[in-house]
């Protein structure tokens, strides 16, 4: 509590203010955001971008070779760099919010916000912090199951040898513990600092990329019980989607874009 309480007095009188939500704010802004899905559907533009991607991987995966060890880093990636991804879902949440036309082509006009700089900017940060977690992932495969002298051929060996052996349960241990860090600190870093710099850039106050990364740090160190449920809905949802074959992402990836719209709306004060 002392900590957050400095935090917020070093806070520039200019900063954007953070409201203190519950856990059930946290459940409310899912289920807004499956409201908008439901008003405005698209799955089918998530599936042409997924399908492409999930099929080059898969098949590299099922060939074999140095890409085999970081199938699983490469499909659990889409939770750091989503945030990125779902910008024109927030921006298709905006819309909805101040009534105006909405439909699967306005999701392009984020192309026009004045705040397109800063949200690059950000965007390329993430881009940044997953080459980080490959090469994390690849680190702790060579220490632990690359090691030793077995080398699988395929998808399925590499799963027996994962959860058959001594270096496969220390490689479980030790890349999912070092994910769960990336996650938490992308989840730090972009909670609301996309939705905030689209917000005020199509009102024409825009902010620069480091107060919306400060407001998202903020946000979390203001709320850590509602921001830790929300991280477990959009892990737990993440993995839901992921079964069987990515297929039920189409679904996840955008109503967590719409929900996470309204979270920003919950925490951050106009």
């Amino acid at each position: 509590m002392e900590s957050t309480w400095s935090l917020q007095q070093t806070v520039p009188a200019e900063a954007p203010r953070i409201r203190r939500i519950t856990m059930a704010d946290a459940v409310d802004a899912l289920r807004l955001g499956w409201r908008d899905f439901q008003a405005n559907p698209t799955q089918l533009i998530f599936l042409a971008i997924l399908y492409p991607v999930i099929g080059l991987v898969a098949a590299r995966a099922m060939a074999g070779g140095a890409v085999l060890p970081l199938v699983w880093p490469l499909a659990s990636g889409f939770a750091l760099v989503g945030p990125f991804a779902a910008l024109g879902i927030y921006e298709l949440s905006r819309r909805r919010e101040r009534n105006l036309p909405v439909s699967w082509h306005h999701a392009a006009d984020v192309r026009h916000n004045p705040a397109l700089g800063a949200i690059l900017l950000i965007g390329v940060m993430l881009l940044a912090i997953f080459a980080a977690w490959l090469l994390v992932a690849g680190l702790i495969y060579s220490t632990t199951l690359g090691a030793t002298a077995y080398m699988p051929a395929n998808l399925a060996e590499l799963v027996e040898a994962v959860f058959t052996t001594p270096e496969g349960w220390r490689l479980l241990l030790l890349g999912n513990g070092a994910g769960f860090l990336f996650a938490v600190l992308v989840l730090s870093l972009t909670v609301v600092s996309f939705p905030l710099l689209l917000d005020r850039g199509a009102e024409g106050r825009p902010v620069d990329a480091g107060t919306a990364l400060r407001t998202s740090l903020r946000a979390v160190l203001s709320n850590p019980g509602p921001m830790a449920l929300w991280g477990l809905l959009v892990a737990g949802l993440l993995a839901l989607g992921s079964v069987p074959l990515f297929v039920g992402l189409a679904v996840v990836l955008p109503v967590l874009g719409h929900a996470t719209w309204h979270l920003y709306r919950k925490v951050v004060v106009r």
